[in-house]
């Protein structure tokens, strides 16, 4: 994680625009063992990029309102985007290693 500490914020809406502020411009979808960009054209295996930062959002009445946002940067591929995920992303089929890899931060 980047030592800079990112502002706090209320909203999914505010940490993406903050994100796409700081450079964070691709979109990124989640799959089975990779995530994919550029309209799901191109993939990255969890050893192609590294989450650079996490936005952890909780519903103040509904838990279904859960979210998180990552900041995603591959040096690989050379781009910085965002992956928004609900937290029941694991209950997904996910590969184990998608999971270590979004789990560790």
């Amino acid at each position: 994680m980047n030592a800079f500490q990112p502002p706090a914020f209320d909203t999914v809406t505010e940490a993406l625009q903050w994100l796409n502020n700081q450079g964070f411009t691709q979109n990124f979808n989640l799959d089975v063992n990779c995530i994919r960009f550029n309209n799901n054209s191109q993939s990255m295996s969890p050893n192609e990029f590294k989450i650079e930062y996490l936005f952890r959002f909780e519903g103040d009445t509904d838990p279904g309102d859960e979210d998180i946002v990552y900041g995603i940067v591959s040096e690989v591929y050379n781009i910085k985007g965002v992956l928004t995920s609900a937290f029941g992303i694991y209950a997904d089929s996910v590969s184990a290693e998608m999971i270590r890899k979004l789990s560790t931060h």
